[in-house]
């Protein structure tokens, strides 16, 4: 149960801070941004890719590729919001469908993994937090309405669980599981990975940022 109720708390979270807290530290964010994704790398390295090669490795392979340009395919639609970033005109009313859609593909897919893979629930909502938050920031400084930008992130929220439901109850994701699986690992590494990259502006060094990812690493290895 808590595979379906933790994704929907973690954007909810997300609407919360921005709602209450109004936070305007950039430099914070991108920290949250840098510990979720070496959190998520972590849980995929250490649980979630050695459980899945046990089967064909080079048809695993594959299908991790796959994963990884599926995810270059939906960036070109959600223009990155996945991590962290969102490039949407700030006086458009309309609702943004391409950006729903491509998150929506996006969390349903990370959502199949989790009924097998138990770890997987916490580098997802730790990974949804911050991009609820940038999520729920745009919109409410948007001309979108705000029922649009409610039904959005609500929406947004339940597309987890509703990969977890697919999961146990068609027949289809259950004969390739394995496959989808694989599809989803190289999602996380190219989600988790561009995170990385993008949190070390200038290549500087930065000792903050560096024990924040040590940190992640850490601690998603004890869990």
């Amino acid at each position: 149960m808590f595979t379906i109720i933790l994704p929907i708390l973690s954007v909810v979270l997300g609407f919360l801070i921005v709602l209450i807290l109004k936070p305007k530290q950039n430099k914070n964010l991108k920290l949250l941004l840098a510990f979720s994704g070496a959190f998520l790398l972590s849980i995929t390295v250490f649980d979630f890719l050695p459980e899945v090669y046990h089967h064909d490795g080079k048809n695993v392979g594959l299908f991790i590729m796959i994963g990884i340009l599926l995810q270059i395919i939906l960036e070109f639609f959600s223009k990155g919001a996945e991590h962290g970033h969102v490039h949407i005109d700030k006086g458009a009313t309309a609702f943004p469908w391409l950006l729903f859609i491509s998150l929506s593909i996006h969390s349903i897919l990370e959502g199949i993994p989790i009924e097998t893979h138990h770890n997987l629930v916490y580098g997802i909502i730790i990974h949804k937090l911050p991009v609820a938050i940038i999520l729920a920031t745009f919109f409410l400084a948007s001309k979108l309405s705000k029922t649009n930008s409610i039904l959005f992130l609500l929406f947004f929220a339940l597309m987890t669980p509703l990969g977890v439901f697919l999961a146990s109850n068609l027949a289809f994701i259950k004969s390739y599981f394995t496959e989808i699986s694989a599809l989803v690992i190289g999602i996380f590494l190219h989600i988790s990975t561009t995170i990385l990259f993008e949190s070390n502006e200038g290549h500087k060094f930065n000792i903050t940022k560096l024990l924040t990812i040590v940190s992640a690493i850490v601690l998603a290895y004890f869990i």
